[in-house]
């Protein structure tokens, strides 16, 4: 009862988790953050590898997705500190788009209540197709919105990492238990009993004249 708990618990987690990266992979595509988008796709990968070994059993599976999970609680940690500019970060440079673009996160210009305008300079020398977006209005800034995204999947991350090493221990000592009972088998199978049996010699009987 206790591994049928374990197991649905952590398929329902991983789902989640599931769901969650997908969602957050859509809005980094949006906002060509590369960073983000190849630690969403590994993530997906690592997940769906979870959820297959949870179903099939397979606790080899879960062991790459727990020590996957830990990393990505790091690399959640770093965003969190990198939007909110703790130990010298700055969320205005171009780290997550690996410097090659000046992209910056898509809830920046369509968060809650943002409201996006296009202003063109007036200046004269100024490029005709050059502008400036001013976005004004948001209920809650972009920063604390991709704070909010990492602390969901560091809070998926804890409760997945915890049910796996529950899971896992479960698979393990029922392999235990299966393997001496089957030992056991195996054994009375392979070793019968033994039984000591007399031998009488046996007189020949002659034929009759």
């Amino acid at each position: 009862m206790g591994c049928c708990t374990g197991r649905c618990t952590l398929i329902f987690l991983c789902s989640l988790q599931l769901l969650a990266a997908l969602e957050r992979q859509i809005f980094d595509f949006l906002g060509f953050q590369w960073a983000p988008i190849l630690g969403n796709f590994l993530q997906i990968i690592v997940v769906i590898l979870g959820l297959f070994g949870t179903i099939q059993f397979r606790p080899r599976y879960i062991v790459v997705y727990t020590v996957w999970t830990a990393l990505w609680v790091t690399w959640n940690v770093f965003i969190i500190c990198f939007y909110l500019e703790v130990g010298g970060l700055s969320k205005e440079t171009d780290l997550m788009t690996f410097n090659i673009s000046m992209h910056r996160s898509w809830w920046r210009e369509h968060g809650p209540g943002c409201i996006r305008r296009v202003v063109r300079p007036s200046a004269p020398g100024v490029l005709e197709d050059y502008s400036y977006v001013s976005v004004t209005g948001c209920i809650i800034d972009f920063q604390y919105l991709e704070v909010i995204h990492s602390a969901i999947q560091i809070l998926l991350s804890l409760i997945g990492f915890v049910y796996a090493c529950y899971v896992i221990s479960i698979f393990m000592d029922e392999e235990d238990s299966f393997d001496f009972i089957g030992g056991l088998d195996t054994y009375s199978y392979r070793q019968p009993p033994q039984e000591h049996v007399e031998l009488k010699p046996v007189k020949p009987v002659g034929r009759s004249k």
